[in-house]
């Protein structure tokens, strides 16, 4: 119920052994009621929690893989009846790092299908609830994950983020979040190039356990020929880079999104206590994102119809409601000329991010428009008491749940989630989006607000 890196020293002064920790996690898992769990692979998780180096920096600790992440011998569905009788031939690269640094591979966690949304409801798996309320999502495409390290279920699962998916469901769930800069963890073996959005990582419930991952995952693979150099020390690397007077500006709607009032309030009160401790020069700035979430549907959508192929259209019932609308919609809509015209929206976008990280280090901003909404979906149309498709219309409805977190993905930018406190009971979280490359003065800027608001690493039980 800690976070990895006390598991590991747990194991290391011989309070607690790699397999008692698997099991423990392992009867959590078969007594849970969040289905926060595909597919769990008990038996090679035994064996490799009984031979365990605790020496190494996972060393024992049961961890989770994201059903979109490739776990040899696995299913690997994508989350999708499509391809629901697939089975993985290789470890994705981060799987494999995670395996050499002792980690013990115990399960995979549900998610969106094929990352499509902010809620983890599928046709193959069912519905993924949040620990803070069954009845609410844990958001998604890592919703499993989410769920799984939020509910107790094991300390730290991977995700992936296209348009906001750790730090979606990190906000929902009162987790740390860190979507890297593009590239920073390889996404091979048979890496997507286009649409350049899409990153690796984790889940946590600290960020010592965010950066021992990133130690562990990050540097170039050249199965990934976009990915990045290694960088050393993010671990040990915590605490020692100087925020003071590093340039930070609030924008907490960032200009394009409809905010909840109410939580509006709780996120400035921590970014400014963040800028206060941090020493931060906060500036007055406008910021005005576009919003862009055609474009970036209609730019993930080729992936997608490369990875069905000529499965498409006759498996179009197999798949859930929002990729079939999305499928269609680029059918009829994606040719040379809106590919062209999005590619422009993208450049044109980069340059806007640009503009305003030339005159600043640092923008807080809201993760999610609003609390958790229902868990079954749809995605939300409204915020707070606000019916968003009769005040703006349906589009700009759909649009606001990722409006907050697609441009980090557009650009590349590294952003964090960090847990704010409670609404109505429920979590949200601050998001900090920095520079390129600089992800640990933003893990920095968060161990800051843990430690002066610790926040629950999992959530309290709630009533059956």
């Amino acid at each position: 119920m800690g976070d990895a890196c006390a598991l590991v020293e747990a194991f290391r002064a011989g309070a607690l052994s790699p397999t008692e920790a698997l099991d423990a996690s392992l009867a959590a898992m078969e007594a849970s009621p969040l289905n926060a769990f595909s597919f769990v692979d008990a038996e090679a998780a035994r064996a490799s929690a009984a031979t365990a180096d605790i020496s190494l920096p996972f060393g024992g600790v049961p961890i989770a893989v994201k059903e979109l992440e490739s776990v040899v011998g696995w299913p690997y569905t994508e989350a999708s009846l499509v391809f629901r009788d697939r089975t993985a031939t290789y470890d994705s690269t981060q799987v494999a790092r995670l395996r050499a640094a002792g980690a013990v591979i115990a399960a995979q966690t549900t998610a969106s299908e094929f990352g499509g949304i902010n809620c983890t409801s599928t046709k193959l798996h069912g519905t993924t609830c949040n620990p803070w309320d069954q009845t609410r999502t844990p958001g998604g495409s890592s919703g499993g994950s989410a769920a799984a390290v939020a509910g107790g279920l094991l300390p730290i699962a991977s995700g992936g983020d296209g348009g906001g998916s750790i730090r979606i469901p990190a906000g929902f769930t009162g987790l740390f979040g860190l979507k890297s800069t593009f590239g920073r963890i390889p996404r091979g073996p048979y890496a997507h190039q286009p649409p350049l959005t899409v990153t690796v990582g984790c889940v946590s419930r600290s960020v010592r356990d965010t950066a021992r991952w990133f130690d562990t995952c990050n540097g170039f693979d050249s199965r990934d020929t976009l990915s990045l150099p290694r960088v050393e020390g993010w671990e040990a690397g915590l605490d020692s880079f100087d925020l003071a007077g590093k340039r930070a500006v609030i924008s907490i709607d960032l200009g394009n999104a409809i905010v909840e009032p109410v939580q509006t309030a709780l996120l400035i009160d921590l970014a400014e206590e963040l800028i206060t401790k941090a020493k931060l020069i906060r500036i007055d700035l406008v910021i005005q994102l576009p919003q862009g979430g055609l474009e970036w549907s209609l730019s993930n959508l080729v992936g997608l119809a490369g990875a069905l192929g000529d499965q498409y259209p006759a498996c179009h019932d197999d798949l859930t409601t929002e990729i079939q609308l999305g499928m269609s919609m680029a059918t009829k809509r994606f040719n040379l000329q809106t590919a062209g015209a999005a590619e422009m929206f993208r450049v044109e976008f980069n340059e806007r991010m640009a503009d305003i990280f030339e005159q600043t280090d640092f923008i807080f901003a809201a993760t999610n428009p609003d609390v958790a909404f229902a868990a079954g979906g749809p995605m939300a149309t409204t915020v707070g008491k606000v019916d968003m498709v009769a005040e703006y219309g349906f589009s700009k409805a759909i649009s606001n749940n990722g409006a907050l977190t697609i441009p980090a993905n557009f650009t590349g930018n590294p952003a964090i989630t960090i847990p704010a406190g409670l609404v109505d009971g429920l979590p949200v979280g601050l998001q900090v989006i920095g520079r390129h490359h600089e992800e640990q003065l933003l893990l920095d800027l968060a161990r800051i607000a843990e430690r002066e608001r610790p926040w629950p690493l999992v959530a309290p039980p709630t009533p059956t």
